[in-house]
C-alpha cells in the first residue's frame, strides 16, 4: 500500500449493530502532486498508485493555484472514449470547446458533465492570466452497453445548482442526486450518481442520506472533519473511502470544513485503460486508437 494511504485502525471501528445504516470509513488516502494537460499542476486523488480507481470512479483531480504558470497552458485538444468527465469549478474560468460543436465557459460554481461515449475531442483552456484557478475533475466509468453511445455535453450554470441550508448553518449544494427536497440538475443515469458540495460550520454536524450499495467517498478540500460512524479524522487533501450504508455523518473540526461527497453505482465490469480511453477489452482500446488516428473519433 502506498505511504499516502492508511487503513482505519480496527480498534477505532465500532462493532456493527443489527440494522446499522451509517457508513464507516474504510481507508484514508492522500492525493499526490502531479501534472496533466500541457503542464497543469494538480493533486491526483484517485487514479494514482495507492488508489488507482474506485469503481465506477476512475480519476479525481483537484487543481488549485494562484500561480499563472501552474495552469495557464491548460488542457489543449485531446480525445476521450468510454467514460464521463465531470468538471466543477470553485474559482477561475475555463473555456470548453469540442469536435461536436459545443462551446461553454466554466466559471466559479459551474459544472460541466461530459459524456464522451463513442468519442469526443475537446479542449479546456483558462480564460484568465492571473488569480486563483480552483476546481475538480472526476472521471466516471460507463457500462459496456453505453461506451459507444453518442457524446453528450451538459453545461450547468451556478444558479441552476440547488442548495439546502440546515438549521445549524451547514450548506449542501446538490450537483447530482438529491438532498432533502433538492434534486441536482445533472442527468447521468448509467451510474445513478450523487455529487454534493458540503460546507459545515466549525464544530457542527451534518448527516447525508446515500444509496446503500453505491461506492462512495468524501474528499476534504478545506479544514478538517470527523467522518463516519467510526469517527475517522480526515484533513485537507485527503479522501475517505466509505463502507456501504444508508447515510454518512460529517462533523467539522475547530474550523469550518468543506468537502465533496460523491457516490455511484458499481459497474463490476472489466476495465481496459490507456490514457484517455477506457473500455472493457484491449481490442477495444486498439480500435479507439485507430479511430482517433484516422479522425473517426466522435
Amino acid at each position: 500500500m502506498s505511504s499516502n494511504s492508511r487503513t482505519v485502525s480496527e480498534a477505532r471501528v465500532a462493532p456493527a449493530s443489527p440494522g446499522a445504516e451509517g457508513r464507516k470509513v474504510l481507508r484514508v488516502h492522500r492525493g499526490r502532486p502531479t501534472s496533466d494537460g500541457a503542464g497543469v499542476r494538480l493533486n491526483r486523488v484517485i487514479g494514482a498508485p495507492g488508489l488507482p480507481d474506485l469503481d465506477p470512479f476512475l480519476l479525481l483531480d483537484e487543481f488549485r493555484s494562484d500561480q499563472r504558470d501552474d495552469y495557464l497552458a491548460g488542457f489543449p485538444s485531446h480525445p476521450h472514449r468510454g467514460f464521463e468527465t465531470v468538471t466543477y469549478m470553485l474559482a477561475g474560468r475555463m473555456r470548453h470547446g469540442d469536435n461536436q460543436g459545443n462551446v461553454g465557459l466554466l466559471q466559479p460554481g459551474s459544472v460541466q458533465w461530459m459524456t464522451a461515449g463513442r468519442g469526443i475531442v475537446h479542449s479546456e483552456m483558462p480564460e484568465q492570466e492571473d488569480g486563483l484557478m480552483w476546481g475538480f475533475q472526476l472521471w466516471v466509468n460507463l457500462p459496456a452497453r453505453d461506451k459507444m453511445t453518442a457524446p453528450r455535453y451538459q453545461d450547468i450554470a451556478p444558479e441552476l445548482l440547488p442548495e439546502v441550508t440546515e438549521a445549524n448553518g451547514a450548506r449542501v449544494k446538490v450537483i447530482a442526486g438529491r438532498h432533502g427536497d433538492a434534486v441536482g440538475p445533472v442527468s447521468a443515469v448509467a451510474t445513478e450518481p450523487v455529487y454534493l458540495d458540503v460546507r459545515i460550520p466549525a464544530g457542527e454536524t451534518v448527516t447525508l442520506p446515500l444509496p446503500r450499495e453505491h461506492t462512495a467517498f468524501a474528499y476534504l478540500f478545506e479544514g478538517s472533519a470527523t467522518i463516519g460512524q467510526n469517527e475517522e479524522n480526515v484533513g485537507r487533501g485527503e479522501i475517505a473511502v466509505l463502507d456501504t450504508g444508508d447515510s454518512l455523518t460529517l462533523r467539522a473540526g475547530t474550523d469550518p470544513a468543506s468537502l465533496i461527497v460523491v457516490a455511484g453505482r458499481k459497474l463490476e465490469e472489466p476495465v481496459a485503460r490507456y490514457g484517455p480511453f477506457v473500455m472493457n477489452t484491449e481490442q477495444e482500446i486498439h480500435q479507439a486508437l485507430l479511430d482517433f488516428q484516422s479522425g473517426r473519433l466522435g
